[in-house]
């Protein structure tokens, strides 16, 4: 298969899917693809349509999706990615279901600058140009709770463990490895998963992968995750800090440039093995960490989490012991070539991949392109304390702009300031406690 053109090798995935679905009945296809703020979307099509969604998309209103355009430019079209074909297995009687990932394009055929599967390509084909492909691998916590939330109604966790907990209460393990059946059916391969810190906190970890499968094996698992919690009579949520008195959900990602077999961040001379290509990436990532947070962490909710203390970063900073770092060198096998690679801990498990990994590896390659060097660690530099500091450093970054690309980058500048002051204006639970009384 090495040896095929790009459309031979797509061509044979197009024939191995329709052989699939006429061999195991499949009646429904599913074409996921995700919005600007990271909500997957799904539209549903019938066997005998997928030839010509091969050939030429199935056409939608983009209007109709967060950012993706206006009314009069709204027509669409959906091509579905056949590298990315998986049964649904919870589908799994008769007349199944099977889903795929499409790259979003204009009528003329162009992709769509509003498709952030796109814009993550962009990155990793500059990164292809320069010789590397990036490879990642995420932590990605979330919680369980006992029930649907309810407005006004504090979330209750279910169960009371802490990190790595072997709770007596089952919930936890048989959640996890349902979820794990699942994920490991789609494809979608599982490394670790374990109790986390805080009550009713879980963390999967999913193998290493290139970033743009990466990507999407991150919105299968959200969306799998979320269906088996329902199926059990809970419900999952990747709200970044959920309590106020315990740690939030984070999703640090671990990152590595390949060259070929080779891994380019690894030299042997070098102290922590960290080659000087390595070095460069990480000072590329700190000198733009304050630019991409508004993407790493879209939310208002985002930053309670980076605030709050525990292990989640607050200073832009690196070092090789330092859970609380925004740049870690894990040192678990020091010496083995292929685990050299540096971890990024301030993303959140509720950001949109692909747009977080795209500004996450940009900021990375400027430092290589540009030749940055990494100072010692200081703790001078804060990232930004809030949503609205977030957006006011983002909308100067050139970097972000460029990767984004305009259409994006407007988008998602417009969006989160309206989130920003929608929020500003409510009075929250904690005033009405602290002032009503004594006012």
């Amino acid at each position: 298969m090495g040896d095929m053109s790009p459309s031979e090798n797509m061509s044979k995935q197009q024939e191995f899917v329709l052989r699939t679905i006429e061999e195991r009945d499949i009646r429904f296809i599913r074409l996921w693809f995700t919005d600007i703020l990271g909500t997957l979307k799904s539209v549903a099509i019938a066997p005998a349509e997928l030839d010509s969604a091969f050939e030429e998309g199935i056409g939608f209103d983009g209007s109709a999706i967060q950012g993706f355009a206006r009314e009069f430019e709204s027509d669409m079209l959906a091509k579905p990615d056949p590298s990315t074909f998986t049964i649904l297995p919870w589908r799994a009687e008769a007349q199944g279901a099977a889903r795929m990932f499409c790259d979003i394009t204009l009528p003329n055929g162009e992709a769509s600058p509003a498709d952030p599967r796109n814009v993550l390509r962009r990155t990793l084909d500059k990164a292809a140009k320069m010789g590397y492909t990036c490879y990642t691998h995420p932590e990605i916590e979330f919680f369980l709770f006992k029930s649907q939330p309810e407005k006004g109604v504090a979330p209750v966790p279910v169960d009371q463990g802490g990190y790595f907990d072997h709770t007596p209460a089952v919930v936890g393990h048989d959640f996890r490895r349902q979820a794990i059946t699942l994920l490991e059916a789609m494809g979608v391969s599982v490394e670790f998963s374990h109790h986390e810190g805080a009550p009713g906190q879980q963390e999967i970890d999913l193998r290493y992968a290139d970033a743009l499968s990466t990507a999407d094996n991150i919105m299968t698992f959200r969306h799998v995750i979320k269906e088996v919690a329902l199926n059990q009579g809970f419900f999952a949520s990747f709200m970044p800090k959920p309590f106020t008195e315990h740690p939030g959900s984070g999703m640090h990602t671990h990152v590595s440039l390949f060259e070929g077999e080779k891994n380019a961040f690894y030299d042997d001379k070098e102290e922590l093995n960290l080659s000087a290509i390595g070095r460069q990436f990480i000072a590329g990532i700190l000198k733009h960490a304050a630019e991409i947070t508004a993407v790493t962490n879209q939310w208002v909710n985002s930053y309670k989490r980076l605030q709050g203390g525990g292990e989640a970063p607050s200073i832009i900073n690196w070092g090789h012991n330092d859970r609380g770092a925004l740049v870690r060198i894990p040192m678990y096998k020091p010496n083995k070539e292929n685990s050299t690679r540096i971890e990024f801990r301030s993303p959140d498990s509720a950001c949109n991949p692909y747009l977080a990994y795209a500004v996450m590896i940009a900021a990375g390659l400027k430092g290589i392109e540009k030749k940055y060097v990494l100072e010692p660690s200081t703790d001078s530099q804060l990232l930004p304390s809030n949503l609205e500091e977030a957006i006011l450093v983002m909308e100067k970054s050139e970097l972000v702009r460029e990767t984004l690309g305009e259409h994006v980058f407007d988008y998602f500048l417009r969006n989160k300031r309206a989130e920003w002051q929608d929020y500003r204006r409510q009075v929250s639970a904690y005033e009405l406690d602290r002032y009503l009384p004594v006012l």
